[in-house]
């Protein structure tokens, strides 16, 4: 009988860890206060921590981009949020990718953009390394469709 009970907590603590485990893929719904006609209808508190904050602008390769953070400053094993515009719309055809942390991207999560084409512009979700090193930066990886590749960086809210 105990050992009945103890492959019954055993196989549902192994199924409660499997269900917690996976948080790659980010599911968000983010409404981005780019003058749209919704913005006055943001009432709920995960709108209010969703805001995004202009980091101002960062050379990659050829272009300037715009930057916007949300999900507050940047911390050790916390998710950064980061809105990139780009100067041209390819209707996202572009690959976007950011992490924080260093150029070679040692210890860090690097998160895809997902492209909002009613902002025309992309949403990524990064996990900031654990420990930070104090001059962790933003760093945007931008993959035309031709594959061709340049990377910048900026420097995050603290």
């Amino acid at each position: 009988m105990k050992q009945a009970i103890t492959i019954i907590l055993s196989s549902l603590l192994v199924f409660g860890i499997w269900s917690c485990s996976d948080h790659s893929d980010h599911d968000h719904d983010h409404d981005h206060d780019h003058g749209n006609e919704h913005a006055d209808e943001q009432t709920n508190e995960e709108d209010h921590e969703h805001e995004e904050v202009s980091i101002g602008s960062a050379t990659v390769g050829e272009w300037t981009v715009e930057l916007a953070q949300s999900h507050g400053v940047v911390a050790a094993g916390e998710e950064g949020h980061l809105v990139v515009v780009l100067p041209f719309n390819d209707q996202g055809a572009t690959t976007v990718r950011a992490w924080i942390g260093s150029a070679d991207r040692t210890l860090s999560y690097v998160g895809k953009g997902e492209y909002a084409a009613s902002h025309n512009d992309y949403d990524v979700h990064a996990t900031a390394p654990d420990p930070l090193d104090k001059n962790a930066l933003w760093w945007i990886e931008i993959e035309r469709p031709d594959g061709t590749k340049a990377t910048g960086s900026a420097e995050p809210l603290r």
